[in-house]
């Protein structure tokens, strides 16, 4: 028998067109088809694991090849190294301060609104700050350039006393207060009230409620920094360990926005009144870049809630005697809203350690000011409400 094939078209009709013995027929060729649609199913398999493995490799490349460098903030060294006893005598070597007088300049910010991201920030004044352990502290804000006072404020280690003497006659006032009490904000009529959001100068109403809630002995706490006594101090137990942050780069020659790791060693004081539980009193901050100097210092109340966060910076030789101290504090207080930075003008000319006698840290109100005593004012609220 001939066959000749005609046509292999149609197969999805399953049938071939053949020549058999000269005679034309369409007969259904199953077993033939199924070879060709194995053979072009097949095929397809083939393109199909080719362009999978071409994907896999692309995809290889581009997880494990190296495009490009991804810039991160640099770990400053060399790393000092420091052990717990080292870092004891860092601090007090800074509390052997007596006493401290110099002219300085002072920013101050208000953040009653920081949970709403509004910051007040008030323009640079001058000023003298006198301070003298355990905890005097005058504090005399001036007009930059034409030495007219803006406030004074004063504390002897237990009250202290502010008058404010700049702005209209009904702005004027002087303050009393204890230490450790703790006082609503206050405003113009000297009840709690909110300063406004949107001005930036250091005049009239504004000036009023910042520095009628300024406390003087704030200032004491972070410039005359109480000594760890040698030895173990009885009640508080101290712990060592190692930090790394990543933060602004502001060494002098520093990009804008540059970033860098800078390594801490930190001293943390815990108190343990009774039993078992320890508190945490301070924590202590130590640069360890070339060598170790202290940063910074956090404190805390019985809850464990911050108090006051303290940054030194910019240690520079002082007084006559050239003692190597920070020439720059910035002071962060959150329960009472605010932030401070006092830069001594002309460290070389700082007096340290000069005796001052305890009169010289008493405010009096020799301009006849509108008083308002703090501890009066709050034991009548207290009473009203019983």
């Amino acid at each position: 028998m001939k066959i000749d094939f005609v046509s292999l078209g149609r197969l999805d009709e399953n049938v071939l067109d053949v020549e058999i013995e000269g005679t034309c027929a369409r007969k259904p060729l199953l077993i033939i088809n199924s070879l060709l649609l194995a053979s072009r199913s097949l095929c397809r398999a083939a393109l199909l694991l080719l362009l999978i493995s071409t994907i896999f490799v692309t995809n290889s490349c581009n997880l494990f090849g190296t495009h490009k460098k991804v810039q991160v903030p640099p770990l400053l060294t060399p790393l000092a190294e420091a052990n717990k006893e080292q870092l004891i005598n860092e601090v007090n070597r800074l509390a052997t301060v007596r006493s401290i007088h110099g002219k300085v300049d002072i920013v101050f910010e208000d953040t009653s609104f920081a949970d709403v991201g509004v910051a007040e920030k008030y323009k640079q004044a001058d000023g003298t700050i006198t301070l003298q352990r355990p905890g005097n502290v005058y504090l005399i804000i001036q007009v930059p350039f034409i030495a007219t006072d803006i406030a004074q404020m004063t504390s002897d280690g237990e009250g202290f006393r502010v008058a404010v003497l700049q702005g209209e006659e009904r702005y004027r006032r002087f303050v009393k207060g204890t230490n450790n009490a703790r006082y609503e904000k206050l405003d113009l009529d000297g009840a709690p009230g909110e300063i406004a959001r949107k001005k930036k100068t250091m005049s009239g109403k504004e000036t009023v409620s910042a520095l009628s809630n300024l406390r003087p002995q704030h200032l004491t706490e972070a410039f005359m920094i109480r000594p760890i006594a040698t030895g173990t101090e009885p009640g508080f137990v101290y712990s060592q360990s190692e930090f790394f942050q990543e933060e602004p780069d502001l060494r002098p020659k520093a990009k804008k926005g540059a970033r860098v790791v800078r390594g801490y060693f930190l001293l943390e004081e815990f108190a343990q009144p009774t039993g078992n539980d320890l508190r945490l009193v301070r924590r202590i901050w130590f640069d360890r870049t070339g060598q170790i100097r202290l940063a910074r210092m956090q404190t805390f109340d019985e809850r464990g809630l911050m108090l006051a966060d303290v940054a030194y910076l910019d240690e520079q030789p002082l007084g006559a005697d050239g003692r190597l101290l920070p020439s720059r504090i910035d002071i962060t207080r959150p329960r009472e809203h605010y932030r401070l930075s006092i830069a001594y003008q002309a460290p070389a000319s700082v007096d340290v350690d000069r005796e001052y006698k305890s009169e010289a840290f008493v405010l009096e109100n020799r301009w006849q000011l509108p008083e308002v005593d703090l501890d009066a004012r709050q034991n009548k609220r207290a009473n009203a409400s019983q």
